[in-house]
This record gives structure tokens, C-alpha cells and sequence, in this order.
């Protein structure tokens, strides 16, 4: 294990903020939809993409809670803090939560694998043959070359670390020609969940959904560009479990990272629990 820091973004990094559909940055529209498109579940947001167009509010580093689903197709409205935080809600009732996070500080980053190495290990996690959410923007086996991410980890023979490779596709970009930041934070999140869950043994009756997640991105790929996905279990207590994750470029390098909290929930994944911490919180 190398002890790689974290990359931070400052407030005046190209890749602190997103822009929505509309070209705008997010700090300043009225509110937040997320698309069809980038569902997890068949019903809500992808945990990770909800969690970077969230994220988009504030700089740098980020931690966001999801209290609920994120709904598709809905227009949530966004609550600013005191500069360092926001809420959204959605009639009334909390769906996330969001803080910056300078304290991130220094991540445990595994050494890397290369590119043939995370071909290789591509696709051999036990969760793919019997996905939980086959239809999910980042992992689901059903969707499109163009359409979903298609980030399908294995685990690396003799680490205790799975990984996949990435290659962004052009309809990703932003006006920068750049990947979007919330793509890179949708693709850090379903890789930690599938190794939480493999490191845990969770049984067939058994998912996770994600909770809490924190990323800071020092680096935006370009469509066309290779990477490599990695993600390596932290541990559990109860229902929850933790993982990290890194998105790498072509020489190893690290662009970004993130560490989330993850919840187990029975199969199949009640309607109120397709992401989020709605049992709780976490700690």
C-alpha cells in the first residue's frame, strides 16, 4: 500500500463545479434534476452521479449524506448553508445533504494496477451474475456501450482489490471537452459498493445501497482517454460497510478519490431504500 494524499480541488480549479443541461454551473440554478438516464436503481438516481451534481455546489472536496432516493425526472430544490453546505428537498422532505470537507486530508491508496491487469480482472466479481441493479448507469449489465458506464470490476488476483477498465465516451464531455465531474464521481461509486459487498460475503438475499460518500477531484479525463477504476473494502459495523475508490490514468496516476459509506438492505430493495441513509444516518 503506497500512502498517496488526496488530491483537493481548489475554488478556482476547472473541476470544482459541473454545469447542468442547461450549460449553467450548478451553484446557480434554481434547482436540480437528475435524468432518466442515470438512474441506480430502476426508480432513483445513481448514488454517485446524485452525490456529484450535488457536490457541484460547493468546492473542492465534498461529503454528501443521501437521506432518500433521489427521485428521476423531479426538480429538487437546493437549500444553501452557510457557504460550506447544502440541502435538498424535495416536497419537504430531506433527500441529501452535502459539506465541504477540507479535513479529507491523506487516503490510503493502493498501489496501481495496469491497464491489462484491469482488463483482466474485468467482469469477475460474483455480483455480476446476479446483479442487483442491472440496469444502473455506472454497473448495469444491460446497458449500451454510449449509454451506461459499463464499469464492470473483478477482483485483482492476490490483493485485496478489485478493478476495471474505463474508457469515457464523447456524450460525458462538458463545455471544457472535459468528462464531467459527476460522471467521475458516478464511476468512484459502484466500484467500492461491488467490493464492500464481496469483502463482506453478503449473501443473495442481501444488497447495499449507498449512504454517504466523499470525493475530491484533482484531475478530469477526456473522452477517449484510458483508466483504470480500483476499489478496496475498508470494513463494517452492522449494516454498514466502507470502501475506497481511485479513478487512474494511463501511467497510474491518481485523478481522483473517494471513500463512502455503504447499507445493506434485503432483496428485493424496497422502494424507500434504493440509496440513501433512511434508516439512521451514519456516523
Amino acid at each position: 500500500m503506497t500512502h498517496a494524499k488526496s488530491p483537493v480541488v481548489s475554488p478556482n480549479s476547472p473541476v470544482a463545479s459541473a454545469a447542468d443541461a442547461d450549460g449553467l454551473p450548478l451553484a446557480e440554478t434554481r434547482g436540480l434534476t437528475v435524468p432518466s438516464r442515470f438512474c441506480g436503481p430502476p426508480s432513483s438516481g445513481n448514488g454517485g452521479y446524485a452525490s456529484g451534481r450535488i457536490a457541484a455546489y460547493l468546492d473542492g472536496a465534498v461529503t454528501v449524506t443521501l437521506r432518500r432516493p433521489v427521485p428521476l425526472e423531479t426538480p429538487l430544490a437546493v437549500e444553501r448553508g452557510d457557504g460550506e453546505s447544502v440541502r435538498v428537498v424535495h416536497d419537504g422532505t430531506l433527500i441529501a445533504e452535502a459539506t465541504s470537507s477540507p479535513g479529507l486530508g491523506v487516503l490510503k491508496v493502493p498501489d496501481p494496477v495496469s491497464l491489462t491487469e484491469a482488463c483482466t480482472a474485468a467482469g469477475g466479481a460474483r455480483y455480476f451474475q446476479d446483479s442487483f441493479f442491472p440496469d444502473c448507469f455506472v454497473c448495469g449489465i444491460n446497458r449500451r456501450l454510449g449509454d451506461g458506464l459499463r464499469i464492470f470490476p473483478g477482483p485483482v488476483p492476490g490483493r485485496a482489490l478489485w478493478a476495471a477498465p474505463w474508457t469515457p465516451n464523447p456524450s460525458l464531455a462538458g463545455p471544457d471537452g472535459k468528462v464531467r465531474p459527476e460522471i467521475v464521481w458516478a464511476a468512484l461509486d459502484c466500484p467500492g459498493g461491488i467490493a464492500a459487498a464481496e469483502e463482506a460475503d453478503l449473501g443473495q438475499d442481501t444488497a447495499v445501497v449507498l449512504g454517504r460518500m466523499t470525493a475530491s477531484l484533482a484531475a478530469l479525463p477526456a473522452p477517449g482517454d484510458p483508466c483504470v477504476l480500483i476499489a478496496w473494502p475498508g470494513g463494517s459495523d452492522g449494516r454498514k460497510l466502507t470502501a475506497g475508490s481511485a479513478l487512474l490514468g494511463l501511467g497510474g496516476e491518481v485523478l481522483a478519490v473517494a471513500w463512502a459509506v455503504w447499507l445493506t438492505v434485503p432483496r428485493p430493495v424496497p422502494a424507500l431504500c434504493g440509496g440513501g441513509l433512511c434508516e439512521g444516518g451514519a456516523s
